[in-house]
């Protein structure tokens, strides 16, 4: 009897996490609820070693990274990690910093305030990510195997996970949620609806292009954004017109794009099912505009990675991220090190035995 209603009471919980809206009302992470994985297809777009990806070479990611990554099946990977256990914080997620001109209940300093708290955050993932690279390497620039292994799988949880591969790539993977988010929650990309008048529940749209000069989360500056920028304001009743500490406000609900078809390997967007992702090809703006962000901070973090630890570590953690025998195929990057020091060394060798033949010989 007690284990029935165990049974019994985590599916309550499981129906109630699908059905309650929430910040993850985001890009989808699940296939339930509306959702259609939007935040695993495009990454993968994004990212994916895949052939057609539009990504390609030796910085792209393999398969099995890109799975945790990603997230698969019913695995939320790593850029899915904040729809698990940031439900609740706006700042991973890139809400409430909604403003509209006129008479509106908040002001444009206010509506700043609140995307600053988004890019500390995801300023603080990504440094999170250039931190824990560390670990990838051992003393002498040797991939650990220790380090960078898959198998178990990685587990996308905030301080559960040792793994120096694992922690890397869900700190990352949070960031790309929120910047990922920015596009769908905010009118950054899009347009507003011309059928209807431009006010809290349909603000003017910016129809600007990625990546977005607001989301250097390498730097320290503070954002100078458009004064028409926005994104929408979330509560538990996510409704248009808004309620509670929403009222009058541009909401979640009114100015998301979270909803819709996304082809894993070409990033194409269609079938729209939100009331602002319908309008023209706002749903589609905004798959692309995070596509173009994603790989936009993936380049960020590589030059980071170097500037913070020089080329050869650099790039040798670069290859133990991306690849999944990331100690075999990464051992060629020692093996060239270690050559081109070896060659300069018999440079050096040659040139002083020439040298010393040159000399007279005194008698």
């Amino acid at each position: 009897m007690v284990r029935r209603v165990g049974v019994l009471l985590g599916l309550l919980v499981l129906v109630g996490l699908v059905a309650a809206p929430g910040p993850a009302a985001a890009f989808g992470t699940i296939d339930a609820g509306g959702q259609s994985r939007e935040h695993e297809r495009l990454t993968r777009a994004a990212l994916s070693c895949a052939a057609g990806s539009g990504a390609s070479g030796p910085d792209c990611f393999q398969p099995g990274t890109v799975d945790y990554l990603a997230g698969h099946g019913h695995e939320f990977g790593a850029v899915g990690a904040p729809d698990s256990d940031e439900l609740s914080d706006p700042a991973a997620h890139c809400d409430d910093a909604d403003y509209v001109a006129g008479a509106y209940p908040r002001t444009r300093d206010q509506a700043t305030a609140a995307l600053v708290d988004c890019l500390n955050h995801l300023r603080m993932r990504f440094g999170e990510a250039v931190d824990r690279a560390r670990g990838l390497l051992g003393p002498d620039g040797e991939v650990l195997p220790t380090e960078v292994g898959l198998h178990p799988e990685c587990r996308s949880r905030e301080q559960r996970e040792d793994r120096a591969k694992c922690a890397t790539l869900e700190a990352f993977g949070r960031a790309l949620h929120g910047v990922q988010d920015f596009y769908a929650h905010s009118n950054w990309a899009d347009e507003a609806d011309p059928a209807r008048p431009v006010g809290d529940e349909n603000p003017p749209g910016l129809g600007l292009p990625a990546p977005s000069p607001l989301l250097d989360l390498r730097g320290s500056a503070a954002p100078d954004p458009p004064a028409a920028l926005s994104t929408g304001c979330w509560a538990p009743r996510d409704e248009v017109p808004g309620v509670g500490p929403c009222e009058l406000r541009v909401t979640h609900a009114g100015l998301n794009k979270d909803r819709g078809q996304i082809d894993p390997t070409t990033g194409a967007a269609t079938a729209p099912t939100t009331a602002r992702g319908m309008v023209g090809d706002n749903f589609a703006r905004a798959v692309s505009g995070a596509v173009t962000e994603t790989r936009r901070q993936w380049q960020d973090l590589r030059s980071e990675l170097v500037v913070r630890y020089g080329t050869d570590r650099g790039e040798r953690m670069i290859c133990a991220l991306t690849r999944d025998d990331p100690v075999n195929d990464c051992a060629g990057r020692n093996l060239a090190a270690a050559v081109a020091v070896g060659a300069g060394l018999a440079v050096v060798a040659i040139g002083a035995f020439l040298w010393s033949r040159r000399r007279p010989v005194r008698r």
